[in-house]
């Protein structure tokens, strides 16, 4: 009898075993990915070797298209830098802002991505730029759902390239080695750095990192081991050398740049060097398989301190840059690899934009966002495109708002409010609320250089409705 019933107990034990290994099985498979969102400064659409024909070299941003998937169709939440990086923190475009202009910052209510994977127990932080929350113990990012935080706090500190001061977790750290005048240490090397040895750190929980460089915006600057491969035709950019502005936007980059164009580039290919250097120690650390890895840009190229978009076709092929609505200034680079779950590289046309970003991650993370309170979101989950067996998503409409500040772009005076939406190949933008409404077929006419309003009056019409309701 006691014989029986231990072979009755070890039988059962044994079916246990058997009927749990499925789950224990799904479950290794199902473990929550790392995820790193890397965002750059005033990247344009073409300056990734990728996407077109610059002649910029990014080796390891076209190996990481090659291996995982290149979104065509890709938008930014907006045209200068923080309307879009408070779309994509709290993953709500035009419509749900309540400020569309380069003034606007988090509000102390607002929920972000970070908040969001607390509720999976993912570490998070941030390192680089930030300049949307300047409260302290308010809206820093601290308070902002980040654990841990080190970069540059005001969005006039994003402006230097070598900067005398950057912050930890609220503290002022001094950068002795820029002191002076001098030109010691690079803000994107000491990123990476800043990156690398919290991708090396051990940990219990998965990990969010937001890495947001702040290059290729101006000033231009950057080690001269990356700009000297490039011989370019040159203009100098004078700055205020002799007392005179070179540019509307002497007064924030005043130092002259001999050959800026080369800089430009070199600015390009040292932040495809510092990629590469986060690819390959998540390798080393074993990390790479189950990491999810963002790359793209806040909005498009720009032309301040020296800077040619026209030189390098930056844009190309769409028309535009920073501060336009046109597809050039909100068409962006997005390249994302996940290798546990994106086995083949392939091209995805799908458009979306940095709403989507929040709810994508969540949906990633098992997240309810039900359950959040305050999240306050009007994308949606793209996760259906992140395999090798894309699910298609429906057709709806993508919206922008941009309050252009008068003068001096950062006046804080606002001009003239800009609208644009996309929906199919649908693209229609008005450069005022009392201009006349330009539709496109941005498909067929990415240039956006012929205005089809005349043609296809029902759905110029259903745009105007649109933005009137927004506005």
């Amino acid at each position: 009898m006691k014989l029986y019933r231990g072979k009755g107990r070890l039988f059962a034990l044994c079916m246990a075993v058997l009927l749990a290994a499925p789950a224990v099985l799904q479950a290794a498979t199902a473990e929550k990915p790392n995820i790193i969102f890397i965002l750059t400064d005033d990247l344009g659409f073409n300056q990734i070797g990728a996407y077109g024909d610059t002649p910029i070299k990014t080796p390891n941003l076209d190996k990481m298209a090659k291996n995982g998937i290149r979104f065509d169709n890709a938008y930014a939440g907006n045209t200068v830098c923080s309307p879009s990086r408070v779309a994509l923190f709290t993953g709500r475009d035009g419509r749900y802002m309540t400020n569309n202009s380069n003034t606007v910052e988090l509000n102390h209510k607002d929920i972000t991505i970070a908040h969001v994977l607390k509720y999976a127990d993912y570490d998070t932080t941030l390192i680089g730029k930030y300049s949307i929350g300047q409260q302290m113990g308010v809206t820093d990012p601290l308070a902002m759902g980040f654990d841990t935080w080190f970069g540059m706090y005001s969005i006039l500190e994003g402006h230097r390239q070598y900067p005398q001061i950057l912050w930890r977790d609220g503290q002022k750290i001094r950068v002795k080695e820029n002191e002076g005048g001098r030109k010691g240490v690079y803000a994107q090397k000491i990123f990476t750095e800043e990156a690398i040895k919290y991708i090396e750190a051990p940990r219990e929980n998965p990990f969010f990192m937001m890495l947001t460089y702040t290059s290729p915006h101006a000033e231009l600057g950057v080690p001269e081991e990356y700009s000297n491969q490039y011989r370019f035709a040159e203009k100098e950019y004078t700055g205020m050398k002799g007392g005179k502005p070179a540019d509307k936007y002497a007064a924030y980059y005043p130092e002259p740049v001999e050959k800026p164009n080369a800089v430009l580039a070199g600015m390009v290919s040292a932040l495809d060097d510092y990629v590469g250097k986060i690819l390959r120690t998540l390798e080393k650390e074993g990390k790479l398989e189950n990491t999810l890895i963002v790359f793209t840009s806040d909005n498009g190229p720009h032309d301040e301190g020296g800077a040619s978009p026209e030189f390098f076709k930056a844009s190309a092929p769409y028309k535009g840059q920073k501060r336009d609505l046109y597809d050039g200034g909100i068409h962006v680079p997005m390249i994302v690899q996940w290798p546990a779950q994106i086995k083949q590289g392939r091209v995805d046309k799908t458009p979306w934009i940095f709403a989507d970003v929040l709810p994508t991650f969540a949906d990633i993370a098992d997240v309810d966002l039900n359950i959040v309170p305050r999240v306050h979101t009007n994308g949606v989950s793209i996760r259906g495109l992140l395999n090798d067996s894309p699910i298609e998503m429906e057709e709806r409409v993508l919206y922008w708002e941009f309050a252009k500040q008068v003068g001096d772009p950062n006046s804080g005076i606002i001009g003239d409010t800009y609208q644009a939406a996309r929906k199919g190949d649908w693209k229609a933008v008005r450069y005022g609320f009392d201009a006349e409404l330009e539709l496109y077929n941005i498909v067929k006419d990415p240039s956006e250089s012929r205005n089809l309003a005349s043609k296809y009056p029902s759905t110029a019409k259903e745009f105007f409705d649109l933005f009137e309701e927004y506005k």
